[in-house]
This record gives structure tokens, sequence and C-alpha cells, in this order.
């Protein structure tokens, strides 16, 4: 007898997997309304706690950097302050004294339209990666607090549980572009489809290595070079508790990619301040 029926059809071929994306976003004047590092800077002076010309050191530095107005030489300079500063401090001792201040003095710095970006790139699928030259004693803690998948930022040499003083990688101009390369090689991120936001000309190689690159808040430099390219330039300027939006903003069940660090120098001066109170406090 014979068999009459038909073939089955050849099974579809699976539909190719879209790649996976990300949103690499600077930190300071992108997502935070001034520098996370100075924001330690003010209420610690104002009460008596910190010396004054350290402050007023670590103050000018920072208007520098957030100005544009700093070269090479000068944020060599300032990288060089910065690692002699805490050569020797206690590492668990700088992220606890960090846990312990951050929240207060940056939460209410959150701009409210980094913080919808980064909730419409979730919604889309993308990664959110934060890319910042200060340290992770900051970085990382704000991190969580906005939901990001990873954290990138500068790292500083430990021995025996402290700074040694010497920096194995600064988070700064093209080391942040080669930083993200090798975070997309290991997760898989397409970069030509992959978005980021920055503040600084110093970002130019950060903002050239995506498809969608994107200036905030630009400095004279970094707004002229985004005219000259036709990139998006965004205007944030409203900042906001965010703990009345934290609803809203999902908690990262990724690892931290934590590149470890100290942070900027009015963030050094406190921490310096509030190690000395402890150890007071102690005895």
């Amino acid at each position: 007898m014979d068999d009459h029926r038909q073939p089955l059809p050849a099974p579809a071929p699976h539909a190719p997997r879209a790649p996976r994306t990300a949103a690499f976003f600077d930190l300071d004047k992108t997502v935070i309304a001034k520098s996370s590092a100075l924001a330690f800077s003010r209420p610690l002076y104002r009460g008596g706690l910190i010396n004054r010309r350290a402050v007023l050191r670590s103050a000018y530095a920072q208007f520098v950097f957030l100005a544009g107005g700093a070269d090479h030489d000068q944020m060599e300079k300032m990288r060089e302050y910065l690692s002699s500063l805490c050569r020797g401090w206690n590492v668990q001792l700088v992220r606890e004294i960090v846990a312990e201040t951050l929240h207060d003095l940056i939460d209410p710095l959150i701009y409210d339209e980094a913080a919808s970006l980064i909730e419409d790139h979730h919604a889309a699928g993308r990664d959110v990666v934060i890319v910042s030259s200060s340290g992770s004693e900051l970085v990382e803690p704000i991190g969580d607090m906005l939901g990001a998948d990873h954290v990138i930022a500068t790292r500083m040499a430990e021995a025996d549980g402290c700074y040694t003083g010497e920096i194995d990688f600064y988070a700064y101009a093209a080391n942040k572009a080669s930083a993200i390369r090798e975070l997309a090689r290991s997760e898989g991120y397409d970069l030509e489809q992959s978005y980021a936001y920055s503040d600084s000309v110093t970002d130019l190689p950060l903002l050239e290595a995506v498809g969608h690159p994107y200036a905030v808040n630009p400095d004279r430099a970094l707004r002229r070079e985004a005219q000259s390219r036709e990139w998006p330039v965004l205007v944030f300027d409203r900042p906001v508790q965010l703990k009345q939006r934290s609803s809203a903003l999902r908690v990262s069940s990724r690892p931290v990619l934590a590149a470890a660090a100290v942070g900027a120098a009015a963030t050094a001066a406190g921490i310096v301040w509030y190690a000395a109170k402890r150890r007071g406090m102690a005895t």
C-alpha cells in the first residue's frame, strides 16, 4: 500500500538573535548634577571639619576639570596628587566611610532626565554601564543606586589591604574607550548599536566608540565637536531625590564590574577627616 502522506515541512531556520547592546554613561555633570567628589567638600568645610587649604586645592582642581579647562598636564598633576594623598590608606575603611556618607550627599543630585534615560534603556533591553574617572568607592554605590549593570572606574594598586599610591588603571580619556571595548567583548555588546553619554571633550574616545553618541550639558569643546559631527546635544537641568523615583529604577541582577579606586580630592579630604574622627571616638 502506497503511503500518500505529505512529507513534513523542513523546520524553519531559527531567527538570528539580536545582538546585545548597552548604554554607557559618564557620571559627573551627565548623571550627577555636579562633581560627585566635590559634593563632599561643602558640608565638611562649612562645619569646620576639614582643612581649608585642602578643600581649596580640591575645589580648584575640580573647578578646572568641570570648567573644561584642564589639559593633559593638569590632569596628570591631579592624578599624581590623588595617588600620593591616599598612599597607606586602609581600603576597607575608605569603603565604609563612603558608604556611611554617600546617600545624603549624592541622592539629591541625580538628574531626573538621566534617571529617565536609564529606565528607557533598561526597558529596551540594554545594559547600563557607568564609566567614570572617579573611584569605585563612589561610583559603585552610585551605580547600585541607579540599577546599573556594570561600573568602570579608576583602579589603584593595593598591598596588604592598603593603597600603595600607584594607579593600575586610570579611567580617563582613551582608557575609557579601551575599557568599554573590553567589556563589550566579554559581554557580547554590539558597540555600533550602543549608546554613550558625556559632558566632556575628554570623553571623545568613549563617544566615538559607539554608534549613538550624545553630548550632555557639553563643555565648549565638546559642543563644537557635537555640532561638527551632528551628534545630538541634550540638556539635563532637573536634579531629583532619587528615592522619590526609586521604585521605577530596577536593581541590577548582574555583578558590578568595579575597577576599584580612590575618589577625587574633595572626597579624599572628607575621608581623612572622617577616619580621624572615627579613631578619636574609639579612644
